[in-house]
């Protein structure tokens, strides 16, 4: 159907005497900023690696470690509001771990977690917040924005 529709525009061109040649390499718009921004990405959710979350500590990294279960409808509700708050280019270095709240239950203690749908902040070393069982993007915010470089 779409190459029926290219084929019927660039017919209806050519009836109104705009060449094939320069209706096919007409450039497409540029996205606005808006658009660009809607467009943009949010971070990569990891499985927790102690090796890459010692790495980053090291670098002075942004990081979240999200205690996360499957199970959890608050889980759920906190992921779509990662990865929207995290579209906005100023995470795209910000590191997001997730631990297991039902197999990886020493390593979520050692976070001093006690219940899935844990947020955890940090900026290098330094833990910079955190939140629990909170989903709604106004509390969630605070916690990842407290990870970035001068907040």
């Amino acid at each position: 159907m779409h190459c029926f529709r290219s084929l019927l525009a660039v017919a209806v061109l050519a009836t109104a005497g705009v060449p094939a040649a320069s209706a096919l390499a007409a450039d497409p718009p540029a996205a606005s900023p808006a658009m660009a921004m809607a467009m943009t990405p949010s971070v990569a959710i990891r499985a927790y690696d102690q090796m890459t979350f010692d790495q980053a500590q090291a670098a002075n990294q942004p990081i979240l470690v999200w205690v996360h279960a499957p199970w959890c409808p608050v889980c759920r509700e906190q992921e779509k509001a990662i990865k929207q708050i995290t579209a906005d280019p100023a995470y795209r270095d910000l590191l997001v771990l997730r631990i297991d709240f039902d197999t990886q239950k020493p390593l979520w203690q050692k976070f001093g977690a006690t219940m899935q749908s844990t947020l955890i902040g940090f900026h290098g070393k330094r833990e910079t917040g955190r939140v629990a069982h909170e989903s709604d993007v106004a509390r969630v915010a605070p916690v990842l924005r407290s990870t970035l470089p001068g907040a």
